[in-house]
């Protein structure tokens, strides 16, 4: 008998990349293979307070370990260049002790394999130092990984600058096939905000390194979607959608409470007649944002589910307009947090209302569901235009010269949005692709497959 396979599991410290390979873990250890899954120890604090059947489902199948990051609490939300400084300085050192330390226990236990979210550069960097086998976790669409291996070039042809600032107007394509990009809208471009745009363009050309010093390169993907994008990338392996709802034992890694009476709400309303509205986890609106979405949700004539996280703001609690709850009370519900994939397979969701975060994308194809895209910053343009204009499941919502999305504008689009057929059946169409690949035989089962025999016999 072989020493049993070890993985040890390191993501980014924040929603978006906890929860993504939390539930690549589940599904890695529900085949046979031991899984040590790393949070720091404010983000595991959260997780556990939030989902406390977390010790009694993973315990079963995930050990979970924190280490210190550094850190003060809040850091990693509000400061990201302290938080990514420090964490670089720290988190490297804490998980050599710890690597070391579960070696020592059992030579049948050792790490065999680390999986890290290739932002989080460090875990890779240990295992390459370590002589352990490593997998880089991407967490967002193949099409911004791809990108980023062509920055060396795009800086050699003139196209952006050493800072990754476009040099020229209009659209820059990267490859025959692929969507070209809007030269404004780089997933490192930060409005306004210079200091944090040079950091995400280092950390761009980072996760190149990572992924080539990486011996699997693992997408939460499918290669349907984008396979133009897919073959740019050497060694790649799209395993999605990850989705916790595909197994009750999986695990959403969720920072905050899910409020799960929304599910009875929407069990009461008619198929297909309900808005679902999520911005993620960080997307901060001004209180005059708000008052037009509250009050083009209200006039939009629609059922709708909102999800109002309480530091949705800057600073104060958001305040609903005067006389909103009592008059959209029955027809609208609103909650701080919402269990999503539930919510976007209920078959009375007609559509999503969305950041377009890749997590959140990637959860409404896979349930079919159309969108309205209102993306804010990093991959969420890209994924906009994707959802509107290659895959054809979504209309986007517009700005106006002042940056607001106006009440007007969400109720004319919800209203286009409901009466558009062709949306809705390319919508299905793509649910279809999706669940295809993770079927047994599709593309993601393949890869998925792939790897864990690659890393039970190497």
């Amino acid at each position: 008998m072989g020493k049993q396979p070890h993985v040890l599991a390191i993501p980014l410290p924040a929603q978006g990349h906890v929860g993504p390979l939390l539930k690549l873990a589940t599904k890695i250890a529900e085949h046979g293979v031991k899984v040590t899954f790393v949070n720091t120890e404010f983000i595991e604090a959260k997780i556990m307070a939030s989902m406390p059947e977390i010790s009694a489902i993973g315990g079963s199948l995930i050990e979970f370990v924190s280490v210190p990051d550094g850190l003060e609490h809040g850091d990693i939300e509000r400061d990201f260049e302290k938080s990514r400084n420090i964490m670089k300085k720290v988190m490297p050192g804490k998980l050599k002790e710890l690597i070391e330390k579960i070696n020592q226990v059992s030579d049948d236990q050792q790490i065999s394999c680390v999986i890290g979210d290739v932002n989080a550069q460090w875990g890779l960097e240990v295992a390459q130092k370590l002589g352990i086998p490593s997998a880089a976790f991407v967490t967002y669409g193949p099409a911004i990984l791809a990108l980023q291996f062509h920055i060396t070039k795009l800086i050699d042809d003139g196209v952006i600058d050493a800072d990754g600032t476009a040099l020229k107007d209009g659209l820059i394509s990267i490859s025959e096939g692929n969507l070209p990009w809007k030269f404004d809208e780089f997933p490192w471009m930060v409005r306004g905000q210079g200091k944090i745009q040079k950091i995400i363009f280092e950390s761009s050309i980072e996760v190149v390194e990572c992924v080539k010093m990486s011996n699997w390169v693992l997408s939460n993907s499918v290669y349907e979607l984008d396979a133009s994008s897919c073959d740019l990338v050497p060694n790649i392996l799209p395993i999605g959608s990850l989705l916790a709802s595909n197994n009750s034992r999986f695990l959403a890694g969720s920072f905050r409470p899910e409020d799960s009476s929304c599910l009875s709400w929407l069990d009461e309303k008619p198929i297909g007649s309900v808005v679902y509205v999520a911005l993620g986890s960080s997307t901060i609106l001004n209180q005059a944002q708000f008052d037009e979405l509250a009050i083009g949700l209200e006039s939009s004539g629609q059922s709708f589910l909102w999800v109002v996280r309480p530091d949705i703001l800057w600073g104060p609690v958001a305040i609903f307009p005067d006389g909103f709850k009592k008059r959209i009370a029955g027809r609208g519900k609103i909650v701080e947090w919402a269990p999503q994939e539930k919510v976007l397979a209920h078959s009375s969701v007609a559509c999503f209302v969305s950041h377009c975060g890749w997590n959140s994308t990637l959860e409404g194809l896979t349930m079919g569901v159309p969108f309205l895209c209102w993306p804010f910053f990093v991959d969420q343009y890209q994924n906009s235009r994707y959802i509107c204009e290659a895959w054809k499941i979504g209309f986007e919502l517009t700005r106006d010269d002042h940056g607001i999305v106006t009440r007007h504008e969400i109720q004319a689009k919800i209203t286009k949005l409901f009466n558009e057929e062709s949306i809705k059946g390319n919508a299905l169409k793509l649910k279809e692709k999706a669940t295809n690949s993770l079927a047994e035989g599709g593309s993601s089962y393949k890869n998925f497959q792939r790897f864990i025999a690659e890393i039970k016999f190497s």
